[in-house]
């Protein structure tokens, strides 16, 4: 009995020396399965029980019982003081590392190209003016020389909007209201307010029911320029455009322009430009001189003064400068695609 007894002591003894000289999980696992595993050391004294003598057996199953206890108490402490271990070194700070740089976020890159826009024609003597992306029916289309049976105004053709007229009364001016489809609303609110000479651009959002596809977007960013002044002409517009395109994508860029029609210039041309990735000439918008009636809403007397204008799309003016094939990468808020500008 007294052998038997001595056996288990030392086995509780040689445990004890051996969880204490455990470091790691991996080690701590390894003493579990070796120890108090379903083919243990201590799980297996039990069987000593079938060869133990009747009287005997009492006094062997409590000395049993209390090894096991022990070794499996000492056990959990040991895996509750590595997992403590673990926690605080993970949670320690060296601050003798080197810092992390923090992301810092990008601005999208019609934002980029819009600033770069307006950059260049500040240098040509443009300031920038802004206004309201819902319009009402007088500065979208009236003021613009486009008149009610013009298909242009057709509902399907145009984002119009349900609300209420101010006060309650028809106005002269016609109080239907819509999300502007052109920047060229904001031509007539500057001829309002300012004078000749005026020479601005204007970059803002826009709104058309198109299909969308490779080319085009039902919301789109245009960079509108006006330029009212003594003697103005289309000589002037065709070199300030070339100026702006040789300027902007390279010396060697090729554009051309095509004769069109717009009921607020006459006459009008659309612009297009060489897209050397896609062999193909792609829009950019249109221009043209400034129709008499334009001028004549706005009070500016048209046997006095003459301007131009145009209105060229953004997104296409980037996508011929970085070389973007699909219009809609600019919305699918991919952060591959926005990581590169």
């Amino acid at each position: 009995m007294s052998d038997v007894l001595a056996d288990i002591d030392r086995l509780a003894a040689q445990a004890n020396a051996e969880l204490s000289a455990v470091s790691d999980a991996g080690s701590l696992e390894q003493f579990r399965i070796k120890y108090l595993g379903s083919n243990g050391s201590i799980k297996r004294l039990p069987e000593m029980l079938k060869t133990a003598a009747k009287e005997q057996k009492a006094a062997l199953g409590q000395r049993i019982n209390a090894v096991k206890k022990e070794v499996s108490e000492a056990f959990e402490g040991r895996k509750a003081e590595l997992s403590r271990q673990v926690a605080a070194g993970r949670d320690a700070m060296d601050v003798t590392e080197p810092g992390r740089r923090p992301m810092i976020g990008n601005r999208h890159i019609l934002m980029k190209v819009t600033d770069e826009l307006t950059e260049l024609f500040a240098r040509m003597g443009f300031s920038v003016a802004t206004g309201p992306e819902v319009e009402d029916e007088f500065h979208n289309f009236m003021a613009l020389n486009i008149p009610k049976q013009h298909p242009a105004r057709d509902p399907l053709d145009n984002f119009y909007l349900a609300c209420a007229s101010r006060g309650g009364e028809p106005s002269a001016l016609g109080t239907e209201m819509l999300l502007r489809t052109q920047t060229s609303t904001v031509q007539i609110r500057v001829m309002e307010r300012q004078r000749p000479p005026i020479r601005v651009v204007i970059p803002g959002r826009v709104y058309r029911p198109d299909t969308v596809d490779a080319t085009h977007l039902f919301m789109f960013n245009q960079l509108e320029a006006l330029v009212v002044d003594h003697n103005v002409t289309m000589v002037d517009l065709k070199s300030t455009i070339m100026q702006f395109i040789r300027a902007y994508f390279g010396a060697g860029t090729r554009a051309r322009f095509r004769p069109s029609f717009f009921p607020f210039t006459e006459p009008s041309a659309e612009v297009d430009v060489w897209f050397e990735d896609r062999q193909k000439w792609v829009e950019l918008g249109g221009c043209g001189m400034v129709h008499p009636n334009v001028l004549k809403v706005s009070k500016i007397d048209p046997e006095e003064y003459s301007g131009w204008a145009f209105g060229f799309g953004i997104e296409r003016i980037a996508m011929r400068k970085y070389g973007i094939n699909d219009i809609r990468q600019f919305i699918e808020n991919d952060i591959r695609f926005l990581r590169q500008f």
